[in-house]
C-alpha cells in the first residue's frame, strides 16, 4: 500500500482519526525518481515536501570551489526539504538527488496550506516533527564542533547503519566536513 509507511509515521508523532489521516494522505501524490536524477537544484524553488517510500537521497550544497557539501541523506521513512525555499518560494541553495531509485510521496505548497487551513492537527504534526527535526540538527551541530572527525564517523556508520552502506566515500566524508583521504585513515583505524 502506498500510504502504509506515511500514515505510520504520522501515527507515531501524533494521536490521530483514521479519517483525518485518509484525508492527510490524501494530499500526497506519489512520485518515482531514477537514480542520480534530481527533485531539486541550486537556484531553482522548491515546490514540494517529499516523504521516502523507497531508495535514499542526499541533500547538498555545492560551494563557489565545487566543492560538494552534504547537510544530510533521507532514506525509508524521511522526509526531503528545503524548508527556506519552500515555505518562502526563494531560489534554493541546496540540491536534492536519488542516490538509488525511488519513490515519494510529494505533497505541494498549496495544498499543505489547504491542509493546515482545513485540518487543524496537520500544523501540530508538522510542528511536532519540526521540533524533532530542529533536536536532530542541534545534536550535530555540538557534535560537528565537539568531537573528532572520528567520533563523527563512528556516529553516524554507528545510529545510520543501512544508509551508510548505500554511500560512497566521498559522500560520507562530504557529510562529515572531511576531505575522502582523511576517511580513509580514519575507516583503516577502526
Amino acid at each position: 500500500m502506498t500510504f502504509h509507511s506515511l500514515k505510520k509515521h504520522i501515527k507515531s508523532n501524533i494521536e490521530i482519526s483514521n479519517e483525518d489521516l485518509a484525508l492527510i494522505c490524501s494530499y500526497f501524490k506519489p512520485h518515482s525518481i531514477k537514480k542520480k536524477d534530481f527533485l531539486l537544484t541550486q537556484g531553482n524553488i522548491y515546490k514540494y515536501e517529499g516523504f521516502v517510500l523507497e531508495g535514499c537521497f542526499r541533500i547538498f550544497a555545492i560551494d563557489e570551489k565545487g566543492n560538494e557539501n552534504t547537510l544530510y541523506f533521507a532514506a525509508k521513512d524521511w522526509w526531503l526539504m528545503d524548508i527556506d525555499s519552500f515555505m518562502n518560494q526563494t531560489p534554493s541553495n541546496l540540491n536534492i538527488q536519488a542516490l538509488e531509485n525511488s519513490k515519494v510521496l510529494l505533497i505541494d505548497r498549496a495544498d499543505k496550506m489547504r491542509l493546515y487551513e482545513s485540518l487543524p492537527i496537520v500544523e501540530k504534526l508538522f510542528r511536532v516533527m519540526s521540533q524533532k527535526a530542529l533536536v536532530a540538527w542541534q545534536r550535530r551541530l555540538i557534535r560537528n564542533h565537539c568531537e573528532t572527525a572520528k567520533e563523527r564517523y563512528l556516529h553516524f556508520s554507528n545510529t545510520y547503519p543501512s544508509i551508510t552502506s548505500k554511500l560512497t566515500d566521498k559522500q560520507i566524508a562530504s557529510y562529515l566536513g572531511i576531505s575522502h583521504e582523511f576517511l580513509s585513515k580514519i575507516k583503516k583505524q577502526s
